[in-house]
């Protein structure tokens, strides 16, 4: 989906607003990170960059730079916030067909047994 098709009822944006609640983990200018609802592992924590970006390929060809390092920065004091550090998985589901549901740009750290 390009930046045009990005669709700002969708529930990130709405948390990002403060629409909806969440179990925040980390927030900082760039990003917001918290408790998936669905978890499927012990620890599941989603980080969304605070900006309008579709998926990972829209994020990486529009995002400036400063946002960028800003939010892999955040994903980086995420994991330490959740003492995840020692082993952890990071996921981005890219496109329907790559299992996005939320068109909102998003990584998944996992950690633990699956729930």
């Amino acid at each position: 989906m390009p930046a045009s098709a990005y669709d700002r009822s969708n529930i990130f944006a709405r948390i990002l607003r403060g629409e909806l609640p969440c179990r925040k983990v980390y927030e900082d200018p760039f990003a917001l990170a918290f408790h998936d609802i669905h978890p499927k592992a012990a620890v599941h924590v989603l980080v969304i960059p605070k900006g309008e970006y579709v998926s990972f390929v829209d994020f990486t060809a529009d995002a400036p730079a400063e946002m960028q390092a800003g939010f892999w920065r955040a994903v980086a004091a995420t994991a330490r916030a959740l003492g995840v550090e020692p082993g952890f998985r990071l996921a981005a589901n890219t496109g329907a067909a790559g299992g996005q549901v939320v068109f909102h740009f998003h990584v998944h750290i996992v950690s633990g047994p699956r729930t």
